[in-house]
This record gives structure tokens, C-alpha cells and sequence, in this order.
């Protein structure tokens, strides 16, 4: 249990810091027009908004400490 949290919250703590540095996107799909079955489409990359990776990175440094003060 002791090496689960901390590998979980080193895990976050990365993934934390990667979206805080702006390197996490996802697609988002518009539809532009629909003409009966035929449709035109647009696909837009979006960043991962900066307060996600903060709290991952809180979350990750609360659960690695967990892991490290947590007694035998």
C-alpha cells in the first residue's frame, strides 16, 4: 500500500507538471454544417487547462507524503 501511493503520486506529480508546461492538448470536434447525411466537420486541438495540472500536482504531492509518513 505504502509504494502504490507513492508511485501514484510521483505519477501525478509528472503528469501535473507536463500540463502545467503547456504540452497537454485534446480534439475537439465542431460540426460547421449539416446538409441531410452530409455534414462538414472542423477539429480544433485545446489545451488542458493549467488549474488540472495544478491540482494533480497537489494531489500527487499529498499521496506521495501519505506514502512516505505512512508507519510500517
Amino acid at each position: 500500500m505504502r509504494t502504490g501511493l507513492i508511485i501514484v503520486g510521483i505519477i501525478l506529480i509528472a503528469a501535473g507538471i507536463w500540463v502545467v508546461a503547456g504540452h497537454a492538448f485534446y480534439q475537439d470536434t465542431d460540426t460547421l454544417v449539416q446538409v441531410g447525411s452530409a455534414k462538414l466537420t472542423a477539429t480544433h486541438d485545446k489545451g488542458v487547462p493549467q488549474w488540472i495540472g495544478i491540482a494533480g500536482i497537489v494531489v500527487g504531492a499529498l499521496l506521495a507524503l501519505g506514502g512516505f509518513m505512512q508507519k510500517r
